[in-house]
């Protein structure tokens, strides 16, 4: 089987991969909706692939792995990742998980970081309604992710929140603030954890997004001041994100200082990247996205050598659609027993919904996720159905 084209088309907000072999199988790969831009990205490596085995995944990967980096542009690596995976398990006539080792569990667990409403503020009493209204979602989320200090408005809405520079209209998803932040500041962020936690009571647990961008001082003093509440974790407070490094010494004094775990990875690109933020047991969870990372097997290599140095494994996904929910089931599916649960992302736009191919009507179900049992990923897009959300250069995408 031999690769005879490399195709990308914005549907919706979503770069989508599709792989083409000469024997008539494509595979499906999907890019965050925040990364509309990468499409070029994508198509620059079609003549690397043409020609290649799809099914020698791996070897296919060396041509192109180097060419990736940090988030976003190890999406574009990522999502031809999916595709071949999506391939070899189709020839193969098994589901990808199979071709990663096999399955570990018969249901993946996952987390509500995607679906929710518009906050009605940035008070605690806001947060307490928002939990609440999660609470009371079908999906019986075992636990709930919210965003507060420099991952919310807070950080603008709070007069004086902190001391560092404000950018404003930066023109970007993830431009990031940073600064000390003020007691006035402190103190908001402790009341509103405080008003969710009355809410949430240990029925449903919570985690915390509270960057990037916080000095290491104010760090260690939320984590500590937070211990009471046993808290998931605390996500990304010193980079992640956008943050092209990773900074594991700063990571381990914060983790080392505090019983709350400290949780990072979202960004980060390559296994080799996360060596030491592991090996110097610089965190307590890791949450490496498989649209960003470099795929879904780097992803199991990174979940493997956490579980040897005793680092818990939440991947990141909140906006990698409903294909990328495909990659994240198969793969977290194998993964060891650091396995916490991976961020559920729900379908960016509705319709989303009417075009995937391979979903049950109620996807989530107490908080648990069934494996996908057709061959590849999983799942399709129907291409009559998707065809009205392609632009005009982008109509030959399904021939």
């Amino acid at each position: 089987m031999k690769i005879t084209d490399l195709r990308c088309a914005v549907i919706g907000k979503h770069p989508i991969v599709r792989v083409v072999t000469d024997e008539g199988l494509y595979g499906l790969g999907e890019v965050e909706f925040t990364k509309t831009y990468l499409k070029p990205f994508v198509l620059h490596f079609r003549e690397a692939l043409i020609g290649e085995d799809p099914t020698d995944v791996e070897r296919v990967m060396l041509k192109i792995r180097q060419r990736g980096s940090f988030k976003p542009y190890g999406a574009a690596v990522s999502a031809i990742e999916h595709a071949l995976w999506d391939i070899a398990g189709k020839a193969a006539g098994v589901p990808a998980y199979k071709l990663l080792g096999g399955k570990v569990r018969d249901k993946v667990r996952v987390y509500n970081g995607s679906i929710r409403r518009k906050r009605t503020g940035d008070r605690p009493e806001d947060y307490a309604a928002d939990v609440k209204w999660m609470m009371e979602q079908p999906q019986n989320f075992f636990m709930v992710k919210q965003g507060i200090s420099f991952h919310s408005n807070m950080k603008d809405s709070v007069e004086g929140f902190h001391y560092g520079v404000t950018q404003k209209k930066a023109g970007y998803h993830g431009a990031m603030d940073q600064g000390v932040i003020s007691e006035r500041g402190f103190n908001h962020m402790l009341d509103c954890v405080v008003a969710m936690k009355e809410v949430l009571g240990d029925k449903v647990s919570l985690a915390l997004d509270c960057g990037p961008g916080w000095m290491l001082p104010d760090a260690i003093r939320f984590a500590r001041a937070v211990e009471k509440y046993n808290l998931m974790w605390l996500e990304d407070m010193l980079t992640g994100d956008y943050v092209p490094w990773v900074n594991p010494q700063a990571y381990r004094e914060l983790t080392t200082s505090t019983s709350t775990p400290i949780h990072t990875g979202e960004q980060i690109y390559l296994r080799h990247n996360f060596k030491e933020l592991i090996e110097m047991q610089a965190v307590r969870v890791i949450g490496p996205d498989p649209a960003d990372i470099g795929g879904i097997a780097e992803l199991k290599w990174v979940a493997e050598h956490a579980y040897m140095h005793s680092i818990l494994m939440a991947p990141h996904g909140t906006a990698n659609g409903l294909l990328g929910l495909g990659a994240l089931i198969n793969v977290c599916a194998t993964l060891p027993a650091n396995y916490i649960a991976f961020e559920y992302p729900s379908a960016s736009d509705p319709w989303w919904e009417d075009i995937v191919i391979g979903l049950p009507k109620q996807i989530v179900k107490d908080s648990m996720v069934d494996l996908l049992e057709a061959p590849g990923l999983g799942l399709d897009i129907d291409a009559e159905a998707a065809r009205k959300h392609l632009k005009e250069e982008d109509t030959g995408f399904f021939d």
